[in-house]
């Protein structure tokens, strides 16, 4: 069974940046997408942004130029580097690993964005 582990999270003025990592237990080579949601009090989860094996990205309208999605498939990690943030940005953020044969959520990292 795959794990996924996110960390990075934390408390931020508006304006401010953080880089958040998710860590997953094997080799992240053959998994097809890699992805960031976020999850605000009340609200429904929500795609952030999402990467494939091949590299190629895609982001939700409301981060486009402000957040950047990698991975780095020597350290089976994905990265969510967010610049800019909003208190709208405010949500615990949840990094998910899906293949043919997975779909693995981690158990999130809280992202607060406050004055």
């Amino acid at each position: 069974q795959v794990h996924v582990v996110e960390s990075g999270g934390g408390l931020v003025q508006p304006g401010g940046s953080l880089r958040l990592s998710c860590v997953v237990s094997r080799s992240i080579f053959s998994i097809n997408l890699m992805s960031w949601y976020s999850q605000a009090p009340g609200k429904q989860r929500e795609l952030v942004a999402s990467i494939s094996s091949g590299g190629m990205t895609n982001y939700a309208n409301s981060v486009k130029g402000r957040f950047t999605i990698s991975r780095d498939n020597a350290k089976n990690t994905v990265y969510l580097q967010m610049n800019n943030l909003k208190p709208e940005d405010t949500a615990v953020y949840y990094c998910r690993a899906q293949s043919t044969i997975t779909n693995q959520w981690g158990q999130g990292t809280q992202v607060t964005v406050s004055s």
